[in-house]
């Protein structure tokens, strides 16, 4: 159900989510799958699995454990690197 008060919490994204997708030609991505993409591409700079736990909002270290192993650091300062690396590879890809 979309949210009508101003203010009040988005309780259903698929309708947002799919008018995103096809706007940008990308019918089978899930939001599954942007955090997946999210959590490999902190592993690969080297964020914790802690941290990445962090950002992902798991409350279990084993849940977060497919993605990630190192150590932890600033979430603040790790969000900011991991979309840095997404958005460089997509501005490789772009050229």
């Amino acid at each position: 159900m979309p949210r009508t008060l101003p203010g009040a919490r988005l309780t259903d994204l698929q309708p947002f989510w799919q008018r995103v997708r096809a706007r940008a030609g990308l019918k089978d991505v899930r939001i599954h799958d942007l955090r997946h993409t999210f959590a490999s591409t902190a592993v690969a700079a080297g964020q914790g699995l802690p941290l990445i736990g962090k950002l992902l909002g798991h409350t279990q270290v084993q849940t977060t454990a497919r993605y990630a192993h190192l150590a932890s650091a600033n979430v603040k300062t790790a969000a900011s690197d991991v979309s840095a690396e997404i958005a460089a590879s997509l501005n490789g890809l772009a050229a």
